[in-house]
């Protein structure tokens, strides 16, 4: 409890017993607290550093536990004295970066991330920081990670990031791929899938991302993009595969592709509900499904149509026939 003014387990028995005492001597408090004289006159000097224990002048060899109240919240607060210090410190680095950040150097745009630790501490790093979006392309040769098999992601999926993920059609064979692909699907995450993605990527809120290096150097490496010019390019390439490729989805307990700009069975379900006049949380109580969940595909639904709100949604789902006119 101690250690944030400076003292160690030890240091902080010492004073303890010192204190439960009032006074003591040094082969008596050494007995209390199971350690040799020597570490234990050791600990009292450390103390009397501190202020919190004296030498009796009345009896030499004795030691003096000094009041606590005293004692401590003198000690509290030169600690106190020095957080603020250190937060005025660090107040005036903060603007001397925003200052110096306020036209970022090309370099300042590129991280170079090498080493397997290295790539799989920043891909994560990656995800928990995202707040709104990741899109990703997997491919099925991880370097030094993998596509769908972090606890981050799930984590994030839990503070409501949403994912949009391509994945090549190998990876459907890899020996966990349909386990991993059916956990995604299974947290609402949205999946489609092409023969062949053209690069391992990642993109957090189109604010940053992440690719990887050529697989022939010596260890992994990976590009980490701020935003930039290059950030919109691998954003485009992105959008551009997601739309080529075709969904994935958890049909009676395995993965089953469909209609690239068509709904599943689920989506048929709620939208005929909604158009029934049901609210998002009838509508999900009604179909034992999570209130997100019916969110999240109402929004896909209003994507896939190319249209911002639900009354257009509705039109677009009478003209495509997905729900009957009677």
């Amino acid at each position: 409890m101690l250690g944030a003014i400076g003292l160690d387990e030890t240091h902080e028995s010492a004073y303890r017993a010192l204190v439960s005492v009032g006074a003591a001597d040094v082969p008596d408090l050494a007995r209390r607290l199971t350690l040799g004289e020597y570490d234990t006159e050791r600990a009292l000097r450390r103390l009397e550093r501190h202020g919190l224990a004296a030498q009796s002048s009345a009896r030499p060899g004795r030691w003096v536990a000094a009041p606590p109240g005293v004692a401590l919240g003198a000690l509290l607060t030169q600690q106190r004295h020095e957080l603020e210090k250190a937060e005025l410190a660090a107040a005036l680095l903060a603007e001397e970066y925003r200052g110096q950040a306020a036209e970022p150097a090309v370099h300042d745009l590129v991280e170079v991330v090498i080493g397997s630790a290295a790539v799989s501490q920043r891909f994560l790093q990656l995800q928990l920081g995202a707040a709104e979006e990741v899109c990703a392309l997997v491919t099925d040769n991880p370097l030094a990670v993998s596509g769908m098999d972090n606890d981050a992601e799930e984590q994030a999926v839990d503070r409501g990031v949403r994912y949009r993920v391509v994945i090549e059609r190998a990876v459907l064979d890899m020996p966990n791929g349909i386990t991993e692909l059916s956990a995604a699907l299974s947290r609402d995450e949205q999946v489609r899938v092409v023969d062949k993605v053209p690069t391992k990527l990642v993109i957090a809120d189109r604010t940053l991302a992440m690719v990887p290096l050529s697989s022939r150097t010596a260890e992994p490496a990976a590009l980490v993009v701020h935003e930039s010019g290059l950030l919109e390019l691998l954003s485009g390439l992105f959008e551009s595969v997601w739309r080529d490729a075709l969904p994935l989805r958890l049909s009676g307990g395995s993965i089953a592709e469909q209609e690239a700009d068509g709904p599943d069975g689920t989506d048929l379900e709620i939208l005929s509900l909604l158009l029934a006049g049901l609210t998002d949380a009838s509508v999900a109580k009604q179909l034992d499904l999570g209130l997100r969940t019916v969110q999240r595909r109402v929004k896909r639904l209003m994507e896939l149509t190319g249209v911002t709100t639900r009354l257009q949604l509705g039109w677009h789902a009478y003209a495509k026939a997905w729900v009957a006119r009677d």
